[in-house]
C-alpha cells in the first residue's frame, strides 16, 4: 500500500511530463551543464574512489571548504588499500576541521571490507554500494551515476529543491519517507545515456543558480519548465518542517601551562562525540554555574585588577579562582576567564569559557604535555581549535 501510494504521487508530478518534454528538457540542461559545470579536483577522472571521498566531504560541507581537504586527503592516501590500511591518529588528522568525524572513520571501515570482500575495486551495483559502511542511498547513487554511468539518482538537500521548484512538489523534505518520491521524479526525467553529467547538472544548478534563499530564476536554464517560476512561489519551495531543537552544553576549558611551554591535553573517550581527539580538559557545567563564571568574567573587563573582580562576587557563590582551585591547587589559575567560544554541532550547542592556568613546577609528569610543536601530530576537533585561536589572539600562544 505504501509503495502504491508513493507511486501514485510521483505519477500525479510527472503526468504534463511526456516523453517529448523530458527528451527537451534533458537538452537543455545538458547543454548548460556543457558551458557552465564547474571544474573540481574530483571531476579530474571517473575514479570511483575520488567520487566516494569528495561526496563524503561534500556531506554538511561548502565546496570551497572541502577542496584543499580533498587534495590533502589525496596525497595521503591516494588509494583504496592506503585508506583501509591508515592509522587513526593520521586519518582524524587529515579530517581535522570538517566535523562530522563518523564520516571519515565509516569510510575506513568501508575500506576495508571493499579490500576483504571486492578485490580492493569499488563494487558497481547499488546493493553492494549501500552494504557499505556509511554510504547511503544519495551516495551510492553518486557513485554509481558518476563513476559508473548508470542512471541511478542520487537524491540531496540539492537535488530536493531543484525538484521541488521544478514540479511543484508539495512533500515535506524533512521526512525521510519523502526521498522515495524525489527519486521517482528524478528517475522519470534522467538521462540514460549521461546519468553522470545530468546528476552533477543538477548538483551545479542548486549551488549556483537554484539556490535556498534569492535563486537567479532569471539565469536557470529550465525556467521554461519549472511550476515555481511560472506561480512566482520560488521561495514556497522546498517544504520543509522545522528542525530538531539544539541543546545547549556548558563547558569550562582549562588551557594548562607548565614551566617548559608545555600545554596540558587529553585524548577524549574511544565512543562518542569527538571520540578520541585531544583538547585542553573540558569540565561540564551547569548553566547557572557558566553564566555566573561568564558574568564574572565580563566584569572583569571593565576593572583594573583581580581584587576588584572579587569583590563582586556573592558570599554564597564560589569564584572563578576557587573553583579551579578546586579542580588542580597546584596550578596558579588567572583570576578572570581568557575568553569563550561557541560551537554549533547537529544536536548540540557547546558554550566553553577559557580558563588559564600556569604550573610553576619544571618536574612535572610528562604525560599528557606537549609543546605547541607536538600538536600538528594530534587531530584537534573544531572546539579546541577555536580555543588555541583565542589564546593566539590573546597572546598566550605564539603563532
Amino acid at each position: 500500500m505504501v509503495k502504491e501510494a508513493r507511486a501514485q504521487r510521483v505519477a500525479s508530478y510527472v503526468a504534463e511530463w511526456p516523453e517529448e518534454k523530458v527528451a527537451a528538457f534533458q537538452q537543455d540542461f545538458l547543454a548548460w551543464y556543457d558551458e557552465e559545470k564547474r571544474h573540481l579536483p574530483w571531476r579530474e577522472s571517473q575514479d570511483p574512489y575520488r567520487i566516494w571521498v569528495s561526496e563524503i566531504m561534500l556531506q554538511q560541507t561548502q565546496v570551497a571548504t572541502v577542496i584543499p581537504y580533498f587534495e590533502r586527503f589525496m596525497a595521503w592516501f591516494p588509494t583504496i588499500a592506503d585508506l583501509a590500511a591508515a592509522p587513526e591518529d593520521q586519518l582524524l588528522k587529515a579530517w581535522e576541521g570538517l566535523g562530522y568525524y563518523s564520516r571519515v572513520r565509516n569510510m575506513q571501515i568501508a575500506a576495508q571490507t571493499i579490500m576483504e570482500e571486492h578485490g580492493g575495486e569499488m563494487p558497481r551495483d547499488l546493493k553492494s554500494l549501500l552494504a557499505l559502511k556509511g554510504i547511503g542511498p544519495y551516495t551510492a547513487g553518486a557513485i554509481a551515476s558518476i563513476a559508473f554511468n548508470q542512471p541511478e539518482p542520487a537524491v540531496d538537500g540539492n537535488v530536493m529543491r531543484v525538484f521541488s521548484r521544478l514540479f511543484g512538489i508539495t512533500e515535506d523534505i524533512a521526512k525521510p519517507a519523502t526521498r522515495f518520491i524525489f527519486e521517482g521524479v528524478v528517475r522519470h526525467t534522467i538521462s540514460h545515456p549521461h546519468p553522470s553529467e545530468f546528476n552533477q547538472a543538477i548538483m551545479d544548478l542548486g549551488a549556483t543558480i537554484c539556490t535556498p534563499t534569492s535563486p537567479k530564476c532569471e539565469m536557470c536554464p529550465l525556467a521554461a519548465y519549472c511550476l515555481a517560476f511560472q506561480s512566482d512561489e520560488r521561495e514556497k519551495y522546498p517544504v520543509k518542517s522545522k528542525k530538531t531543537k539544539v541543546t545547549p552544553h556548558y563547558y569550562l576549558a582549562l588551557a594548562m601551562q607548565d614551566a617548559e611551554g608545555r600545554w596540558y591535553l587529553e585524548q577524549r573517550p574511544s565512543t562518542g562525540l569527538l571520540a578520541n581527539f585531544w583538547t585542553f580538559p573540558l569540565l561540564p557545567l551547569d548553566k547557572k554555574t557558566y553564566e555566573h563564571f561568564k558574568q564574572q568574567w565580563e566584569d572583569a573587563q571593565t576593572r583594573d585588577t583581580g581584587e576588584q573582580i572579587l569583590e563582586l562576587v556573592a558570599e554564597d557563590e564560589p569564584s572563578l579562582v576557587e573553583y579551579l582551585k578546586e579542580e588542580s591547587s597546584e596550578v596558579i589559575w588567572q583570576k578572570a576567564a581568557v575568553g569563550e567560544i561557541q560551537h554549533v554541532f547537529s544536536h548540540q550547542k557547546w558554550h566553553i569559557l577559557i580558563a588559564y592556568g600556569y604550573h610553576a613546577e619544571k618536574s612535572y609528569e610528562e604525560k599528557g604535555w606537549y609543546l605547541p610543536t607536538a600538536w600538528s601530530e594530534l587531530p584537534f576537533p573544531k572546539p579546541q581549535q577555536k580555543i588555541v585561536d583565542v589564546l593566539l589572539d590573546k597572546a598566550y600562544l605564539e603563532d
